[in-house]
């Protein structure tokens, strides 16, 4: 008989992405580095958009899009350390979507989403790639941004 993995608990809202923690993500005393969390998260956020059909930065802000976008603020709390390589997952959510801005949450945590390692948020806002001024986000960026809002900002 084989154990089956456990089933992953019902998120109410957001996505549930994969990520893996390597050895050599790991510090001098065997915890993943905090410089990592953020990292693993962009990874997740990529992955997810490109789920969506909005690829990443190519080599050509003009064609980028969507993807024409810069940080203006990371915050994260970090709760347990991460102390093994392994599958782990990032729960991302949209906090706020904007004209030109957004703000996503996220938490580092187990593969099945039950532990909390860390947790935060970033806001990014789109840009004019000849200007690089805030420039708004796409009607189909958009519709995919309000499916991934938090109930509670709806």
């Amino acid at each position: 008989m084989t154990a089956e993995a456990p089933a992953a608990p019902a998120l109410s809202y957001g996505r549930l992405v994969p990520v893996t923690v390597h050895f050599d993500d790991l510090d001098a005393l065997g915890l993943l580095h905090n410089a990592r969390y953020p990292l693993m998260v962009e990874r997740a956020w990529g992955e997810l958009w490109r789920e969506y059909g909005f690829g990443g930065y190519e080599g050509d802000w003009e064609a980028a899009g969507d993807a024409c976008n810069a940080v203006r603020e990371l915050r994260i709390g970090y709760e347990a350390p991460v102390s093994r390589p392994g599958v782990y997952a990032v729960h991302l959510w949209l906090e706020r979507l904007g004209t030109t801005g957004l703000t996503y949450g996220f938490r580092f945590c187990s593969a099945d989403g039950t532990v909390t390692y860390a947790r935060g948020s970033r806001v990014l806002v789109r840009l004019d790639p000849v200007t690089l001024r805030p420039a708004p986000w796409s009607e189909p960026f958009r519709a995919v941004g309000r499916e991934l809002l938090h109930p509670d900002r709806r």
